[in-house]
């Protein structure tokens, strides 16, 4: 049974190893180490804004998400590669739409590098859709939204240098 709970500091070494492991795959992709590879996750556990997955005592994934005045910015949502595909991700992701509510927060930001194909091709599947650019009384391109009742979601692509 998976368990989604605020991160305390003993977590910090398991943050670190799950984003350096879930994001190896695009350091040649994008000549360097994805910004998640090198953050500072203590500080963001010691700000109250990581939260865990934890399946048999273990840290299988993790979401940072940082209140700010108009939105909630989800700053990365990992999973351990050996645990992707069972629904993680997408508990992560209701939290941070659970959280955005709580706050009463109108919006998520999220930003992904453009290189990183299956992030941009899972979060739009994971629980929403991306609606299409250009349609009359529709959302602009890169929104995305899921229901009426949850916070709306915007989704940014950097290009990589």
């Amino acid at each position: 049974m998976v368990t989604i709970r605020r991160a305390d500091p003993a977590d910090g070494a398991a943050l670190r190893a799950i984003a350096l492991a879930a994001y190896r795959r695009y350091v040649r992709r994008i000549g360097r180490a994805p910004a998640p590879m090198t953050a500072d996750y203590a500080t963001a556990v010691l700000a109250g804004h990581a939260w865990v997955a934890v399946q048999d005592d273990r840290v299988i994934g993790f979401v940072i998400l940082t209140p700010q005045l108009d939105h909630l910015l989800l700053e990365n949502v990992a999973v351990r590669p050996a645990a992707q595909g069972r629904g993680v991700g997408a508990r992560l992701l209701a939290l941070a739409d659970d959280e955005a509510r709580r706050l009463r927060l109108p919006e998520i930001r999220l930003y992904t590098n453009e290189v990183m194909t299956e992030n941009l091709a899972y979060l739009p599947t994971a629980r929403l859709h991306r609606d299409a650019p250009g349609r009359a009384g529709r959302l602009p391109p890169g929104v995305l939204q899921q229901a009426a009742d949850r916070p709306r979601i915007v989704m940014n692509s950097t290009v990589a240098h």
